[in-house]
């Protein structure tokens, strides 16, 4: 009687979350499946072509994904928030900006990439071919979600979606038949292949835009950026604690370790990326802007436990898969795996920690800036360290230990924060029942 009075809560309580968002349900789906393609896309290539190769692949993609951070300047956080809001006649005022504006600063970036090769490759520890990829492809991501945060501002979710699955379904299946039938193994291709339907997808969004070349406005520009500052900067301190890993591996162990350590830890976070994005987030992130925080971060911190426990043994099953499917070059080994699931259990604490401060805003932003400010010189020590003493093993005890060492900060200074900031905080507190 009582499971089923539970069950009976947790139906209701879903049905009020998804209340008048029941038009989410089909593109997020469709959105889910095209992110499992594209993650079973790096895993076909991972088997394919050597984890060797597969480490000079994730290494370019590691280094994309932190030039997009400079190139984008959360412009996508941005057009998500003013977009659905804005009137119908101020829309192409902002998209028309939005692309020009990052198209202009993607540019320069990434000339002076190209001129300032000499020192960037040397402080990177690649060569100028590498950096190349690496400045080509964060150009094709930073149009890529730039250009899916204006279809979705547009509340155009099937059209999003519909274009997210078929260049999933374009790259698994020119990737497989190019792997199996042609028998390509150089990772450069595959690059250029990633770079290609990347691109594609910004390209084909574009007619669906609402582009007036005449409303561009500088003064829009500088706003907008202006309104993304706060985001940029988070960005910035994530995709260094979370990317400067794979960068650290390579420059003291070598493209094989990398390759293997990307499946490891790589292919674990992108499944939980995608599960805690466009799964959990479809109910969750909305039910979040309208919570008590104070309240919401004293769940969390009751559901911790249960929280990294739960991640860290389907992460230590989903690892089992991925290295049934893959090749004797991706040594399995259980000592490995359970520093993996660990570290992806406390990561996974440290997003849904994350995720409840930045919908409070402007102040949930100040707190995890200060704690990633704090604690980013920690982890990237703990990093660099661990990484030329252990290689391999190393890097994935300071993966787990650097996100300790942040949900530990964000915790403390969260909780001291809404306490603070809550008036009733020094009165006895009934007894808080479920939601």
């Amino acid at each position: 009687m009582t499971l089923r009075r539970t069950a009976g809560g947790v139906r209701a309580r879903t049905a009020r979350l998804l209340h008048g968002r029941g038009w989410a349900v089909g593109p997020t789906v469709t959105g889910a499946v095209a992110s499992g393609l594209s993650a079973a896309t790096g895993l076909v290539i991972a088997r394919e072509i050597g984890a060797a190769a597969f480490g000079h692949f994730t290494v370019v993609l590691t280094i994309a994904t932190i030039l997009t951070v400079g190139m984008l300047m959360s412009l996508n956080y941005v057009m998500y928030q003013e977009l659905p809001r804005a009137e119908p006649a101020d829309r192409p005022a902002l998209v028309t900006t939005a692309l020009l504006a990052s198209l202009g600063l993607g540019t320069a970036l990434t000339a002076a990439g190209l001129l300032a090769a000499a020192p960037l490759t040397a402080l990177l520890g690649v060569d100028v071919r590498t950096l190349c990829f690496s400045l080509a492809l964060a150009a094709a991501m930073t149009a890529n979600q730039l250009t899916e945060s204006l279809l979705r501002g547009l509340k155009r979710y099937a059209r999003t979606a519909v274009l997210k699955l078929a260049v999933a379904v374009a790259y698994l299946g020119g990737s497989s038949y190019c792997l199996l039938v042609l028998g390509i193994r150089d990772a450069a291709f595959y690059l250029v292949a990633l770079i290609a339907t990347t691109a594609a997808f910004a390209v084909a969004a574009v007619p669906g835009l609402e582009i007036a070349p005449r409303t561009w406005s500088a003064a829009l520009a500088r706003s907008l950026y202006r309104h993304g500052a706060y985001v940029t900067v988070l960005a910035a301190f994530t995709s260094l604690v979370f990317g400067v890993d794979v960068i650290f591996l390579n420059h003291w162990a070598g493209q094989a370790d990398v390759g293997v350590y990307s499946v490891y830890n790589g292919f674990p976070k992108r499944l939980f990326g995608v599960l805690f994005t466009d799964g959990i987030g479809l109910v969750l992130l909305p039910a979040l802007a309208t919570m008590d925080k104070t309240a919401v971060l004293r769940r969390i911190g009751r559901i911790t436990p249960l929280v990294a426990a739960g991640t860290a043994l389907l992460s230590f099953a989903a690892g089992a898969v991925f290295f049934l499917l893959l090749r004797e070059q991706y040594p399995y080994a259980l000592g490995l795996m359970a520093l993996s699931a660990a570290g992806m259990g406390v990561h996974m604490v440290f997003n849904l920690y994350s995720a409840a401060l930045l919908m409070d805003g402007v102040r949930g932003a100040k707190v995890l800036i200060a704690c990633l400010a704090a604690g980013t010189p920690v982890a990237l020590a703990c990093q660099a360290a661990l990484t030329a003493w252990q290689g391999l093993t190393g890097a994935l005890t300071a993966f787990a230990l650097s996100n300790l060492v942040l949900v530990a900060l964000v915790a403390a200074t969260a909780a001291r924060t809404y306490r603070r900031a809550d008036p009733a905080a020094g009165a006895p507190r009934p007894r808080e029942t479920a939601p």
